[in-house]
């Protein structure tokens, strides 16, 4: 029992998530069910924590697993507004359903079992309720519409893929995580591009559905992180070649100054 709290060095192992929101349009029905105090609110929104596989022919994105086996908790802060701001939630599905009119930005904290003992990690996720749509003749130009038009579209879907990674686990963590291996992502998509994600103007643009992460959606993700570090390491060797030169331009200064 002692060696499964060794720590596994040289081992690292990942499970794929994805955190975001899908928002609906109430209707005027649904909107005069609600207290008093919040009839102007306009959409329906459901904010979640999932593993990026979908479950066959579900209209729900990602979801196919239980988080369970290695989440413990994923508390989401909302907008002050909103009672009880600070929501925990302990066991799947890790998601919470609300009401309102803005979009505000909300904190993802999720904690790990104890068998994990790792720190808890944050994420941030802007709450989108309006789809864009094409202005003019310009289709790069995009606008929210109006929601009677809006509501005639379709859910609204904002997703964001991400891979959670255990480097050095303990051995029990492990164990936990061998015995439950995420749902392969299918190798391209099985649907259509929803209006609202697919890019303005485009010829997928009409055909709603529901959005899938896909093997390839992964595949392209990680080469952005890739690209995107390798702009970061030629920013820093820029700005540390730049700080050499300065440290040497201060250097002959101050000789010049005790030579004067």
């Amino acid at each position: 029992m002692a060696n499964e709290r060794v720590r596994v060095r040289g081992l690292t192992i990942y499970r794929p998530v994805i955190y975001g929101n899908i928002a609906v349009v109430l209707t005027d029905e649904e909107r005069q069910a609600l207290p008093p105090q919040s009839r102007e609110h306009t959409h329906r929104w459901t904010v979640a924590v999932r593993n990026a596989a979908s479950a066959p022919d579900s209209d729900i994105v990602g979801g196919a697993d239980d988080l369970s086996y290695f989440l413990k908790r994923v508390t989401f802060k909302l907008h002050e507004t909103y009672p009880n701001a600070t929501r925990n939630v302990d066991k799947a599905p890790f998601e919470i359903t609300e009401t309102g009119w803005g979009e505000f930005e909300i904190q993802i904290r999720m904690n790990f079992v104890a068998e994990a003992g790792e720190k808890a990690i944050l994420f941030y996720h802007h709450l989108k309720l309006h789809p864009w749509a094409p202005t003019g003749a310009d289709p790069t130009t995009a606008e929210a519409p109006p929601l009677e038009v809006a509501s005639k579209m379709g859910p609204v879907h904002s997703w964001q893929y991400d891979e959670i990674v255990f480097h050095d686990p303990f051995q029990s963590f492990l164990n936990i995580l061998t015995a439950h291996p995420p749902t392969p992502l299918p190798k391209t998509k099985r649907r259509p591009v929803p209006f609202h994600t697919a890019n303005p103007g485009s010829l997928e643009a009409s055909k709603g559905g529901v959005p899938e992460f896909t093997a390839l959606m992964e595949k392209e993700e990680i080469e952005r992180f890739e690209a995107g570090r390798k702009v970061i390491i030629a920013e820093q060797d820029k700005w540390r070649g730049i700080l050499i030169e300065k440290e040497k331009e201060l250097e002959r200064l101050k000789r010049e100054l005790g030579e004067a």
